[in-house]
Protein backbone atom coordinates (compact mmCIF):
# COMPACT_ATOMS: atom_id res chain seq x y z
CA UNK A 1 0.00 0.00 0.00
CA UNK A 2 1.20 3.19 -1.26
CA UNK A 3 0.53 7.04 0.34
CA UNK A 4 1.07 10.34 -0.81
CA UNK A 5 4.15 12.05 1.07
CA UNK A 6 7.21 14.09 0.52
CA UNK A 7 10.41 14.10 2.55
CA UNK A 8 13.22 17.20 2.65
CA UNK A 9 16.01 16.43 4.62
CA UNK A 10 18.39 19.07 6.45
CA UNK A 11 21.97 19.30 6.81
CA UNK A 12 23.24 22.18 8.04
CA UNK A 13 27.49 23.11 8.25
CA UNK A 14 29.05 26.42 8.79
CA UNK A 15 28.96 29.35 6.41
CA UNK A 16 32.88 28.38 5.87
CA UNK A 17 31.83 25.11 5.11
CA UNK A 18 28.49 24.07 3.99
CA UNK A 19 25.31 23.72 6.10
CA UNK A 20 22.31 21.43 4.27
CA UNK A 21 19.62 20.41 4.21
CA UNK A 22 18.85 16.96 2.34
CA UNK A 23 15.55 16.77 0.28
CA UNK A 24 14.47 13.08 -0.40
CA UNK A 25 12.61 13.14 -3.89
CA UNK A 26 12.33 10.11 -5.84
CA UNK A 27 9.89 8.05 -7.77
CA UNK A 28 8.06 5.35 -7.22
CA UNK A 29 10.50 3.05 -9.09
CA UNK A 30 13.83 1.78 -8.31
CA UNK A 31 16.19 3.89 -6.49
CA UNK A 32 18.53 4.15 -9.83
CA UNK A 33 15.55 4.74 -11.32
CA UNK A 34 14.59 7.23 -9.17
CA UNK A 35 18.17 8.79 -9.52
CA UNK A 36 18.20 8.90 -12.84
CA UNK A 37 14.56 10.73 -13.18
CA UNK A 38 15.78 13.04 -10.55
CA UNK A 39 18.85 13.94 -11.99
CA UNK A 40 17.53 14.18 -15.60
CA UNK A 41 14.40 16.45 -14.58
CA UNK A 42 17.10 18.70 -12.60
CA UNK A 43 18.99 19.47 -15.69
CA UNK A 44 16.60 19.52 -18.13
CA UNK A 45 15.14 23.47 -16.25
CA UNK A 46 16.51 25.73 -18.55
CA UNK A 47 17.45 27.84 -15.67
CA UNK A 48 19.18 26.27 -13.62
CA UNK A 49 21.19 22.96 -13.27
CA UNK A 50 19.29 22.79 -10.22
CA UNK A 51 15.84 22.76 -9.44
CA UNK A 52 13.13 21.12 -10.76
CA UNK A 53 10.73 21.58 -13.89
CA UNK A 54 11.93 20.68 -17.35
CA UNK A 55 9.54 21.92 -19.74
CA UNK A 56 6.47 22.30 -17.31
CA UNK A 57 5.09 18.67 -17.68
CA UNK A 58 7.84 16.93 -15.60
CA UNK A 59 6.19 15.64 -12.24
CA UNK A 60 8.02 14.85 -9.28
CA UNK A 61 7.93 11.98 -6.85
CA UNK A 62 8.63 12.10 -3.52
CA UNK A 63 9.11 9.42 -1.09
CA UNK A 64 9.63 9.33 2.39
CA UNK A 65 13.87 8.93 3.16
CA UNK A 66 14.49 5.27 4.22
CA UNK A 67 14.54 6.25 8.14
CA UNK A 68 17.62 4.84 8.79
CA UNK A 69 20.20 7.46 8.64
CA UNK A 70 22.11 6.97 11.37
CA UNK A 71 22.15 9.11 13.75
CA UNK A 72 22.14 13.07 13.40
CA UNK A 73 20.81 15.77 11.65
CA UNK A 74 18.71 16.72 8.45
CA UNK A 75 18.55 13.20 7.34
CA UNK A 76 16.89 9.98 9.10
CA UNK A 77 18.23 6.71 10.79
CA UNK A 78 15.63 4.50 10.97
CA UNK A 79 14.15 1.76 9.30
CA UNK A 80 10.90 2.10 6.66
CA UNK A 81 7.35 3.37 8.38
CA UNK A 82 4.03 3.31 6.30
CA UNK A 83 2.44 6.61 6.84
CA UNK A 84 -0.33 8.09 6.25
CA UNK A 85 0.74 11.95 4.69
CA UNK A 86 -2.48 12.89 3.99
CA UNK A 87 -4.59 15.95 5.40
CA UNK A 88 -6.40 14.01 8.24
CA UNK A 89 -2.54 12.77 9.31
CA UNK A 90 -1.85 15.43 11.78
CA UNK A 91 -4.73 14.35 14.25
CA UNK A 92 -4.45 10.77 13.50
CA UNK A 93 -2.11 8.21 11.34
CA UNK A 94 -4.91 5.99 10.13
CA UNK A 95 -2.47 3.21 8.49
CA UNK A 96 -3.43 0.00 6.29
CA UNK A 97 -0.72 -2.86 6.41
CA UNK A 98 1.17 -0.74 9.16
CA UNK A 99 4.82 -2.14 9.87
CA UNK A 100 7.09 0.28 11.97
CA UNK A 101 10.68 -0.84 13.59
CA UNK A 102 12.46 -3.75 12.24
CA UNK A 103 13.75 -3.83 8.82
CA UNK A 104 10.29 -3.67 6.71
CA UNK A 105 10.42 -1.00 3.69
CA UNK A 106 7.69 1.52 3.34
CA UNK A 107 7.70 3.33 -0.34
CA UNK A 108 5.84 7.20 0.49
CA UNK A 109 5.09 9.14 -3.16
CA UNK A 110 3.31 12.40 -3.61
CA UNK A 111 3.04 14.97 -6.64
CA UNK A 112 5.53 18.31 -5.82
CA UNK A 113 4.78 21.30 -7.85
CA UNK A 114 7.41 22.43 -10.25
CA UNK A 115 7.13 25.84 -8.00
CA UNK A 116 8.12 23.89 -5.05
CA UNK A 117 11.84 23.49 -6.65
CA UNK A 118 11.95 27.25 -7.93
CA UNK A 119 11.21 28.28 -4.55
CA UNK A 120 13.94 26.59 -3.04
CA UNK A 121 16.59 27.44 -5.98
CA UNK A 122 15.60 31.23 -5.38
CA UNK A 123 16.42 30.64 -1.45
CA UNK A 124 19.85 28.39 -2.40
CA UNK A 125 20.94 29.55 -5.61
CA UNK A 126 23.85 26.63 -5.89
CA UNK A 127 22.98 25.34 -3.20
CA UNK A 128 21.60 22.01 -4.39
CA UNK A 129 22.98 18.91 -5.48
CA UNK A 130 22.02 16.08 -7.48
CA UNK A 131 24.83 14.35 -7.21
CA UNK A 132 24.11 10.84 -6.74
CA UNK A 133 27.52 10.31 -4.67
CA UNK A 134 26.61 12.83 -2.71
CA UNK A 135 22.57 11.75 -2.34
CA UNK A 136 23.66 7.96 -1.73
CA UNK A 137 26.14 9.00 1.09
CA UNK A 138 22.97 11.06 2.80
CA UNK A 139 20.10 8.11 2.43
CA UNK A 140 22.81 5.11 3.53
CA UNK A 141 22.80 4.35 6.99
CA UNK A 142 26.43 3.61 8.91
CA UNK A 143 25.68 0.90 11.66
CA UNK A 144 21.90 0.92 12.03
CA UNK A 145 19.94 -2.51 12.13
CA UNK A 146 17.69 -0.28 10.77
CA UNK A 147 18.00 -0.36 6.71
CA UNK A 148 17.73 1.85 3.87
CA UNK A 149 16.62 1.17 0.44
CA UNK A 150 16.25 4.69 -1.17
CA UNK A 151 18.27 6.98 -2.25
CA UNK A 152 17.58 10.44 -1.37
CA UNK A 153 17.09 12.37 -4.88
CA UNK A 154 17.92 16.45 -3.85
CA UNK A 155 20.29 17.53 -0.63
CA UNK A 156 20.45 21.42 0.06
CA UNK A 157 22.85 23.31 1.94
CA UNK A 158 21.26 26.07 4.14
CA UNK A 159 23.95 28.95 4.64
CA UNK A 160 22.19 30.07 7.66
CA UNK A 161 19.58 30.31 10.13
CA UNK A 162 17.54 32.69 7.64
CA UNK A 163 18.07 29.78 5.08
CA UNK A 164 16.60 27.37 7.25
CA UNK A 165 13.54 29.23 8.22
CA UNK A 166 12.77 29.72 4.54
CA UNK A 167 13.35 26.54 3.55
CA UNK A 168 11.08 24.88 6.70
CA UNK A 169 8.80 27.89 5.25
CA UNK A 170 8.23 26.75 1.58
CA UNK A 171 7.87 23.14 2.73
CA UNK A 172 5.35 23.76 5.08
CA UNK A 173 3.63 25.44 2.38
CA UNK A 174 3.92 22.55 0.31
CA UNK A 175 3.43 19.75 3.06
CA UNK A 176 6.88 18.86 2.33
CA UNK A 177 8.42 16.30 5.36
CA UNK A 178 11.76 17.59 6.34
CA UNK A 179 14.48 15.46 8.10
CA UNK A 180 17.81 16.75 9.94
CA UNK A 181 20.74 15.18 8.68
CA UNK A 182 23.77 15.97 11.06
CA UNK A 183 27.16 13.44 12.18
CA UNK A 184 25.16 10.04 11.07
CA UNK A 185 25.84 8.05 14.30
CA UNK A 186 22.56 7.28 15.86
CA UNK A 187 21.22 3.54 15.65
CA UNK A 188 17.55 3.74 16.78
CA UNK A 189 16.83 5.15 12.49
CA UNK A 190 15.85 8.72 13.98
CA UNK A 191 16.47 12.05 12.11
CA UNK A 192 18.75 13.96 14.59
CA UNK A 193 19.65 17.54 14.22
CA UNK A 194 21.25 19.94 11.72
CA UNK A 195 25.02 19.89 11.20
CA UNK A 196 26.39 23.62 11.94
CA UNK A 197 29.81 23.80 12.81
CA UNK A 198 30.98 27.05 14.10
CA UNK A 199 31.63 28.16 17.60
CA UNK A 200 29.66 31.38 17.78
CA UNK A 201 30.83 32.48 21.21
CA UNK A 202 32.82 31.04 24.02
CA UNK A 203 32.29 32.65 27.80
CA UNK A 204 35.20 31.51 29.96
CA UNK A 205 34.07 33.06 33.22
CA UNK A 206 30.65 31.62 33.15
CA UNK A 207 31.88 28.74 31.39
CA UNK A 208 29.22 28.42 28.37
CA UNK A 209 29.65 28.16 25.06
CA UNK A 210 27.34 28.63 22.24
CA UNK A 211 27.80 26.75 18.73
CA UNK A 212 25.98 25.78 15.57
CA UNK A 213 24.81 22.65 15.85
CA UNK A 214 26.64 20.47 13.19
CA UNK A 215 30.30 21.10 15.00
CA UNK A 216 31.20 17.71 16.64
CA UNK A 217 31.92 17.16 20.58
CA UNK A 218 35.61 15.82 19.75
CA UNK A 219 36.11 19.33 17.38
CA UNK A 220 34.70 20.84 20.47
CA UNK A 221 36.85 19.84 22.97
CA UNK A 222 40.03 20.06 20.96
CA UNK A 223 39.16 23.73 20.55
CA UNK A 224 38.36 24.23 24.42
CA UNK A 225 41.68 22.42 25.80
CA UNK A 226 44.00 25.48 25.72
CA UNK A 227 40.88 27.09 27.97
CA UNK A 228 40.98 24.46 30.62
CA UNK A 229 37.50 23.43 29.96
CA UNK A 230 35.73 20.67 28.06
CA UNK A 231 31.95 19.63 27.61
CA UNK A 232 31.85 16.41 29.02
CA UNK A 233 29.78 14.13 26.79
CA UNK A 234 31.52 11.53 24.75
CA UNK A 235 28.83 9.54 23.04
CA UNK A 236 30.68 7.75 19.88
CA UNK A 237 33.11 9.40 17.58
CA UNK A 238 31.30 11.69 14.43
CA UNK A 239 27.91 12.86 16.73
CA UNK A 240 27.64 16.35 16.01
CA UNK A 241 25.62 18.90 19.35
CA UNK A 242 22.75 19.06 16.94
CA UNK A 243 22.31 15.05 16.88
CA UNK A 244 23.61 14.46 20.83
CA UNK A 245 20.50 17.62 21.47
CA UNK A 246 18.00 15.68 19.29
CA UNK A 247 18.79 11.86 20.35
CA UNK A 248 19.49 13.19 24.11
CA UNK A 249 22.66 11.22 23.96
CA UNK A 250 25.19 10.81 26.93
CA UNK A 251 27.98 8.43 27.23
CA UNK A 252 30.28 6.78 29.64
CA UNK A 253 30.52 10.26 31.22
CA UNK A 254 27.11 10.56 32.24
CA UNK A 255 27.18 8.90 35.83
CA UNK A 256 28.80 12.01 36.85
CA UNK A 257 28.03 15.01 34.42
CA UNK A 258 24.74 13.91 33.54
CA UNK A 259 22.89 13.68 29.86
CA UNK A 260 22.42 15.73 27.40
CA UNK A 261 19.54 17.67 29.02
CA UNK A 262 21.58 18.44 31.95
CA UNK A 263 24.34 19.99 30.30
CA UNK A 264 22.61 22.12 27.62
CA UNK A 265 21.21 26.29 28.80
CA UNK A 266 19.16 26.80 25.85
CA UNK A 267 18.87 26.25 22.24
CA UNK A 268 17.16 27.79 19.17
CA UNK A 269 15.49 26.21 17.31
CA UNK A 270 12.98 26.77 13.99
CA UNK A 271 9.76 25.08 14.36
CA UNK A 272 7.55 23.49 11.74
CA UNK A 273 5.68 26.88 10.36
CA UNK A 274 8.85 28.71 10.27
CA UNK A 275 8.64 30.61 13.50
CA UNK A 276 12.10 30.89 15.45
CA UNK A 277 12.23 30.39 19.38
CA UNK A 278 15.07 30.87 21.82
CA UNK A 279 14.09 28.47 24.51
CA UNK A 280 15.37 29.90 27.52
CA UNK A 281 18.02 33.08 28.85
CA UNK A 282 22.02 31.84 29.12
CA UNK A 283 21.23 31.89 33.10
CA UNK A 284 22.67 28.61 34.43
CA UNK A 285 19.11 28.36 35.94
CA UNK A 286 15.72 29.81 35.31
CA UNK A 287 12.00 29.13 36.39
CA UNK A 288 10.54 31.14 33.55
CA UNK A 289 7.88 29.98 31.98
CA UNK A 290 7.53 26.05 30.51
CA UNK A 291 11.14 24.35 30.13
CA UNK A 292 11.04 24.45 26.39
CA UNK A 293 14.85 23.45 26.58
CA UNK A 294 14.34 20.02 27.87
CA UNK A 295 10.94 19.50 25.25
CA UNK A 296 13.16 19.86 22.32
CA UNK A 297 16.01 17.85 23.55
CA UNK A 298 14.89 14.54 22.80
CA UNK A 299 12.70 15.59 19.89
CA UNK A 300 14.32 14.00 17.13
CA UNK A 301 13.35 16.64 14.96
CA UNK A 302 10.11 15.87 15.11
CA UNK A 303 9.59 19.46 16.41
CA UNK A 304 11.61 21.67 15.04
CA UNK A 305 15.15 22.14 13.80
CA UNK A 306 18.25 23.20 15.79
CA UNK A 307 20.19 26.35 14.85
CA UNK A 308 21.91 27.25 17.94
CA UNK A 309 23.00 25.25 21.60
CA UNK A 310 24.20 27.04 24.46
CA UNK A 311 26.11 24.43 26.46
CA UNK A 312 27.17 24.12 30.20
CA UNK A 313 31.24 23.35 30.48
CA UNK A 314 32.63 22.11 32.91
CA UNK A 315 36.87 22.18 34.46
CA UNK A 316 39.22 19.95 32.76
CA UNK A 317 40.22 17.76 35.40
CA UNK A 318 43.48 18.23 37.36
CA UNK A 319 43.97 14.83 37.88
CA UNK A 320 42.71 11.21 36.55
CA UNK A 321 43.29 7.34 36.86
CA UNK A 322 41.95 4.61 35.32
CA UNK A 323 41.51 0.89 36.30
CA UNK A 324 40.65 -2.26 35.49
CA UNK A 325 39.76 -5.38 36.83
CA UNK A 326 38.57 -8.90 35.96
CA UNK A 327 35.36 -11.09 37.28
CA UNK A 328 34.12 -14.91 36.85
CA UNK A 329 30.68 -14.02 35.85
CA UNK A 330 28.50 -10.95 34.37
CA UNK A 331 26.38 -10.62 37.51
CA UNK A 332 29.69 -10.09 40.18
CA UNK A 333 31.13 -7.44 37.73
CA UNK A 334 27.59 -6.07 37.61
CA UNK A 335 27.39 -6.02 41.39
CA UNK A 336 30.66 -3.95 42.27
CA UNK A 337 29.26 -1.35 39.52
CA UNK A 338 26.69 -1.05 41.71
CA UNK A 339 28.03 -1.62 44.84
CA UNK A 340 30.45 1.28 43.88
CA UNK A 341 27.55 3.52 43.05
CA UNK A 342 26.20 2.85 46.54
CA UNK A 343 29.99 3.65 48.36
CA UNK A 344 29.41 7.37 47.66
CA UNK A 345 32.33 7.55 45.51
CA UNK A 346 31.79 10.20 42.78
CA UNK A 347 33.12 8.09 39.70
CA UNK A 348 33.04 9.42 36.44
CA UNK A 349 33.48 6.57 34.44
CA UNK A 350 32.17 3.11 35.15
CA UNK A 351 32.20 0.58 32.15
CA UNK A 352 31.45 -3.14 31.86
CA UNK A 353 32.69 -5.55 28.83
CA UNK A 354 31.55 -8.92 28.74
CA UNK A 355 34.06 -11.70 27.93
CA UNK A 356 33.12 -11.78 24.31
CA UNK A 357 33.51 -8.49 23.72
CA UNK A 358 37.09 -8.67 25.25
CA UNK A 359 37.90 -11.32 22.91
CA UNK A 360 37.09 -8.84 19.88
CA UNK A 361 39.01 -6.56 21.50
CA UNK A 362 41.93 -8.67 21.09
CA UNK A 363 41.31 -9.78 18.34
CA UNK A 364 41.17 -6.28 16.75
CA UNK A 365 43.80 -4.68 18.68
CA UNK A 366 46.44 -7.37 18.91
CA UNK A 367 46.33 -7.10 22.63
CA UNK A 368 46.41 -10.45 25.40
CA UNK A 369 43.81 -8.85 27.79
CA UNK A 370 41.93 -11.68 30.11
CA UNK A 371 38.36 -12.82 27.99
CA UNK A 372 36.24 -12.63 31.04
CA UNK A 373 34.07 -9.92 32.16
CA UNK A 374 35.74 -6.94 32.91
CA UNK A 375 35.35 -3.69 34.60
CA UNK A 376 36.82 0.04 33.65
CA UNK A 377 36.68 2.92 36.14
CA UNK A 378 37.97 6.32 35.94
CA UNK A 379 38.34 8.40 38.95
CA UNK A 380 39.30 12.38 38.62
CA UNK A 381 40.29 15.28 41.14
CA UNK A 382 43.10 15.97 42.60
CA UNK A 383 45.87 13.66 42.62
CA UNK A 384 45.41 12.43 46.02
CA UNK A 385 41.80 12.17 46.02
CA UNK A 386 41.71 9.67 42.52
CA UNK A 387 44.24 7.50 44.28
CA UNK A 388 42.39 7.32 47.04
CA UNK A 389 39.06 6.31 45.23
CA UNK A 390 41.08 4.13 43.16
CA UNK A 391 41.86 2.13 46.88
CA UNK A 392 38.71 2.15 47.82
CA UNK A 393 37.04 0.80 44.73
CA UNK A 394 40.39 -1.81 45.11
CA UNK A 395 39.03 -3.04 48.35
CA UNK A 396 34.97 -3.33 46.88
CA UNK A 397 36.42 -5.61 43.87
CA UNK A 398 38.14 -7.72 46.27
CA UNK A 399 34.82 -7.94 48.52
CA UNK A 400 33.00 -9.36 45.22
CA UNK A 401 35.64 -11.85 43.77
CA UNK A 402 36.95 -9.49 41.55
CA UNK A 403 40.84 -10.11 40.57
CA UNK A 404 43.82 -8.79 38.20
CA UNK A 405 42.92 -4.90 39.56
CA UNK A 406 45.15 -2.39 38.33
CA UNK A 407 45.44 0.98 37.28
CA UNK A 408 47.22 3.21 35.53
CA UNK A 409 47.89 7.37 35.74
CA UNK A 410 50.42 7.62 32.71
CA UNK A 411 48.44 9.95 30.17
CA UNK A 412 49.39 7.79 27.15
CA UNK A 413 48.21 4.44 28.64
CA UNK A 414 45.13 6.36 30.08
CA UNK A 415 44.26 7.53 26.39
CA UNK A 416 45.33 3.82 25.36
CA UNK A 417 42.78 1.88 27.61
CA UNK A 418 39.61 4.67 26.67
CA UNK A 419 40.70 4.02 22.71
CA UNK A 420 40.32 0.88 23.28
CA UNK A 421 36.60 1.40 24.86
CA UNK A 422 35.60 3.63 22.43
CA UNK A 423 36.20 1.19 19.23
CA UNK A 424 34.69 -1.47 20.62
CA UNK A 425 32.07 -1.49 17.76
CA UNK A 426 34.93 -1.64 15.18
CA UNK A 427 36.21 -4.38 17.44
CA UNK A 428 33.23 -6.87 16.97
CA UNK A 429 33.09 -6.14 12.83
CA UNK A 430 36.93 -7.43 12.95
CA UNK A 431 35.28 -10.86 14.86
CA UNK A 432 33.35 -11.43 11.36
CA UNK A 433 34.41 -8.41 8.45
CA UNK A 434 31.05 -9.47 5.95
CA UNK A 435 28.36 -9.20 8.91
CA UNK A 436 25.76 -6.70 10.23
CA UNK A 437 25.24 -5.50 13.64
CA UNK A 438 21.80 -4.86 15.68
CA UNK A 439 22.50 -2.44 18.03
CA UNK A 440 20.49 -1.74 20.79
CA UNK A 441 20.42 -0.55 24.15
CA UNK A 442 17.97 -0.17 27.37
CA UNK A 443 18.29 1.24 30.83
CA UNK A 444 17.04 -0.08 34.28
CA UNK A 445 17.35 0.94 38.04
CA UNK A 446 20.68 0.77 39.24
CA UNK A 447 19.38 -2.14 41.68
CA UNK A 448 18.08 -3.93 39.12
CA UNK A 449 21.05 -4.06 36.64
CA UNK A 450 23.11 -7.14 37.50
CA UNK A 451 19.84 -9.07 37.47
CA UNK A 452 18.71 -7.90 33.88
CA UNK A 453 22.12 -8.43 32.66
CA UNK A 454 22.29 -11.75 33.92
CA UNK A 455 18.83 -12.69 32.57
CA UNK A 456 19.67 -11.17 28.95
CA UNK A 457 23.10 -13.04 28.85
CA UNK A 458 21.33 -16.24 29.32
CA UNK A 459 19.26 -15.64 26.21
CA UNK A 460 21.99 -14.23 24.41
CA UNK A 461 24.64 -17.19 24.84
CA UNK A 462 22.40 -19.53 23.90
CA UNK A 463 21.67 -17.58 20.58
CA UNK A 464 23.72 -19.12 17.45
CA UNK A 465 24.25 -15.49 16.73
CA UNK A 466 27.63 -13.79 18.32
CA UNK A 467 26.92 -10.95 20.83
CA UNK A 468 28.45 -8.60 23.05
CA UNK A 469 27.08 -6.92 25.81
CA UNK A 470 28.95 -3.22 27.21
CA UNK A 471 27.50 -1.17 29.35
CA UNK A 472 27.56 1.89 31.40
CA UNK A 473 26.92 -0.07 34.81
CA UNK A 474 26.85 3.40 36.85
CA UNK A 475 23.82 4.42 35.59
CA UNK A 476 21.71 1.37 34.71
CA UNK A 477 22.65 1.51 30.80
CA UNK A 478 23.81 -1.58 28.61
CA UNK A 479 24.27 -2.41 25.51
CA UNK A 480 24.43 -5.22 23.18
CA UNK A 481 25.63 -5.82 19.67
CA UNK A 482 24.27 -8.20 17.99
CA UNK A 483 26.21 -9.91 14.43
CA UNK A 484 24.52 -11.19 11.73
CA UNK A 485 24.82 -11.83 8.09
CA UNK A 486 22.56 -9.46 6.35
CA UNK A 487 21.73 -12.38 3.07
CA UNK A 488 20.02 -14.86 5.81
CA UNK A 489 16.50 -13.80 6.69
CA UNK A 490 16.46 -15.99 9.87
CA UNK A 491 19.26 -14.26 11.61
CA UNK A 492 17.76 -11.30 11.32
CA UNK A 493 14.92 -12.55 12.71
CA UNK A 494 16.76 -13.97 15.49
CA UNK A 495 18.50 -10.71 16.32
CA UNK A 496 15.08 -9.12 16.30
CA UNK A 497 14.15 -11.70 18.95
CA UNK A 498 17.06 -11.29 20.97
CA UNK A 499 16.17 -6.95 20.90
CA UNK A 500 12.47 -7.69 21.97
CA UNK A 501 13.70 -10.00 24.29
CA UNK A 502 16.03 -7.40 26.27
CA UNK A 503 13.49 -4.75 25.60
CA UNK A 504 10.62 -6.77 27.47
CA UNK A 505 13.06 -7.73 30.50
CA UNK A 506 14.04 -3.64 31.45
CA UNK A 507 10.30 -2.89 31.13
CA UNK A 508 9.61 -5.72 33.39
CA UNK A 509 11.66 -4.38 35.95
CA UNK A 510 10.61 -0.82 35.21
CA UNK A 511 13.13 -0.10 32.88
CA UNK A 512 13.12 1.82 29.72
CA UNK A 513 13.37 0.78 26.38
CA UNK A 514 16.55 3.02 25.26
CA UNK A 515 19.00 4.50 27.80
CA UNK A 516 20.39 6.92 24.79
CA UNK A 517 20.12 5.54 21.47
CA UNK A 518 16.46 7.24 20.87
CA UNK A 519 13.25 6.27 19.66
CA UNK A 520 13.54 6.75 15.87
CA UNK A 521 10.99 3.90 14.44
CA UNK A 522 13.42 0.93 16.25
CA UNK A 523 11.68 1.88 19.32
CA UNK A 524 8.66 3.25 18.30
CA UNK A 525 6.60 -0.52 19.08
CA UNK A 526 7.39 -0.32 22.81
CA UNK A 527 5.99 3.19 23.58
CA UNK A 528 2.91 2.66 24.40
CA UNK A 529 3.63 -0.52 26.70
CA UNK A 530 6.68 2.08 29.37
CA UNK A 531 4.79 5.28 28.92
CA UNK A 532 1.01 4.33 28.69
CA UNK A 533 -1.46 5.79 26.05
CA UNK A 534 -1.89 8.90 28.20
CA UNK A 535 1.86 9.80 27.80
CA UNK A 536 1.80 9.23 23.83
CA UNK A 537 -1.89 11.52 23.38
CA UNK A 538 -0.17 14.13 24.84
CA UNK A 539 3.15 14.26 22.67
CA UNK A 540 0.76 14.22 19.69
CA UNK A 541 -1.32 17.10 21.40
CA UNK A 542 2.36 18.89 21.44
CA UNK A 543 3.24 17.70 17.93
CA UNK A 544 0.15 18.52 16.31
CA UNK A 545 0.40 22.16 17.67
CA UNK A 546 3.98 22.92 16.89
CA UNK A 547 4.24 21.06 13.62
CA UNK A 548 0.45 21.00 12.20
CA UNK A 549 1.59 19.48 8.58
CA UNK A 550 3.80 17.02 10.48
CA UNK A 551 6.76 17.87 8.01
CA UNK A 552 8.93 17.57 10.82
CA UNK A 553 10.56 14.36 10.29
CA UNK A 554 7.33 12.64 10.49
CA UNK A 555 6.82 8.68 11.67
CA UNK A 556 9.18 8.88 14.47
CA UNK A 557 8.81 8.51 18.28
CA UNK A 558 4.74 8.96 17.96
CA UNK A 559 2.90 5.62 17.11
CA UNK A 560 0.71 5.86 13.74
CA UNK A 561 -2.21 4.66 15.54
CA UNK A 562 -1.72 7.39 18.04
CA UNK A 563 -5.02 9.55 17.60
CA UNK A 564 -6.45 12.55 19.20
Amino acid sequence: MRFLSATAISRFRSSASSNHLVGFLRSSSSAAAAASTATDAFLSHPASSYGGGGDGKQRWRLFSLPRVLLPIALAASASFLSLDLRHSYALCDPLLDQQYGGMERTEICKEIPKVFFDELRNILQDGMTVDYDERYFHGKPQNSFHKSVNVPDVVVYPRSQDDVQKIIIACNKYKVPIVPYGGATSIEGHTLAPNGGNIKALHIEDMDVVVEPGIGWMELNEYLKPYGLFFPLDPGPGATIGGMCATRCSGSLAVRYGTMRDNVINLQVVLGNGDVVKTAARARKSAAGYDLTRLMIGSEGTLGVITEVTLRLQKLPQHSVVAMCNFPTIKEAADVAIATMLSGIQVSRVELLDEVMMQAINIANGKKLPEVPTLMFEFIGTEAYAREQTLIVQKIVSEHNGSDFVFVEDPDAKTELWKIRKEALWACFAMAPNFEAMITDVCVPLSKLADCISKSKLILDESPLLCTVIAHAGDGNFHTLVLFDPEQEEQKREAERLNHFMVHTALSMEGTCTGEHGVGTGKMKYLEEELGMGALMTMKRIKTVLDPNSIMNPGKIIPPHVCI
